[in-house]
């Protein structure tokens, strides 16, 4: 494929505009003070709450929320795209993008959760590099390393990840490839549409949210059987949490989880890490979609290549 495409560096002053893709916003205290987080890193906010039209699990209805991601993507004062939360809808907007529109104004479309969909979608159709990480109404409540890491990505900076902590390496190696991947649940939903990701050659990351043993089990199975993990480069294992933050409980499903992933990558003998901090819980790692990046697994280090990608 073409090289890859970097959005350009956010630099104090420039304005960011808040996107309504999937959920409403629920918490309007949280999200009041994630939208201050971004303010304190010195960028101005464009946020234009939607209307609630459409059901109730949707901010606002498709033709709204549609309309809402291209123009502001259009806006040539908006540096980057934040979403405000997931939940449930970017399925619904993916095969009505334009994508030589977004093609020709690269930005930086930043989220996680529901955000999978579009963050692999538009990398996948345009090139252009996507950042899997914090949303406004989860960046107040993240943690501290978490938020300077998000910060340092969107100035252009991607300092490497080493042995952040809980990581464990359950198979070792080292391997290099395109990041791709994000929450497991929704991208199986991903798998037979043309937004399906291409994990050959790439290193995979998963995480996911209050779901059982057995699901998470069975979607890993269906990644399996449809051959995502035939020639994997390597995968990492964000976290996966049961619903609630019972520490104990959380740690014996990573664990289960971390089994069934090692039996269905057995075959191709890629490195596997676990308790990556990216996902649901305070700690989620900016990470962007389509960078070349490099797993050691004898130093636990997660390293990033910016210089694969091109400028604009």
């Amino acid at each position: 494929m073409r090289q890859p495409l970097l959005p350009p560096r956010l630099q104090p002053g420039d304005t960011v505009g808040i996107i309504h893709p999937a959920g409403p916003v629920r918490d309007e205290e949280g999200f009041a003070q994630g939208l201050q987080v971004l303010r304190d890193f010195g960028l101005h906010v464009r946020c234009e709450p939607p209307d609630g039209s459409g059901p109730d699990y949707l901010a606002a209805d498709d033709r709204q929320r549609l309309a809402e991601l291209h123009r502001l993507w259009a806006d040539e004062e908006i540096k980057a795209l934040i979403a405000a939360r997931g939940g449930y809808g970017c399925l619904r907007l993916i095969s009505r993008l334009d994508w030589d529109f977004l093609r020709a104004k690269p930005k930086w479309l930043i989220g996680f959760s529901d955000l999978t969909v579009l963050l692999n979608g538009v990398f996948a159709q345009t090139g252009v590099v996507t950042l899997h990480g914090p949303m406004i109404s989860t960046l107040a409540r993240a943690e501290r390393d978490t938020v300077l890491r998000f910060q340092e990505c969107l100035r252009g900076e991607f300092q490497p990840c080493v042995r952040p902590a809980g990581l464990e390496i359950l198979r070792g190696g080292f391997s290099q490839g395109r990041l791709a991947g994000g929450n497991l649940t929704t991208l199986t939903h991903l798998l037979g549409t043309p937004w399906q990701p291409q994990t050959e050659g790439r290193i995979l990351f998963l995480e996911d949210t209050a779901e059982p043993l057995y699901k998470i089990d069975r979607m890993l199975t269906h990644l399996a059987c449809a051959g995502l993990f035939d020639k994997l480069s390597g995968l990492i294992l964000g976290l996966f949490d049961p619903g609630h933050d019972d520490r104990l409980e959380i740690l014996r499903l990573n664990e289960q989880v971390w089994q069934r992933a090692l039996e269905l990558t057995a075959a191709v003998k890629c490195p596997v890490w676990g308790g990556f901090p990216a996902g649901h819980q305070r700690d989620n790692y900016a990470l962007p979609v389509g960078m070349e990046a490099v797993m050691d697994s004898f130093s636990g280090s997660l390293d990033f290549l910016p210089q694969s990608c091109r400028q604009p």
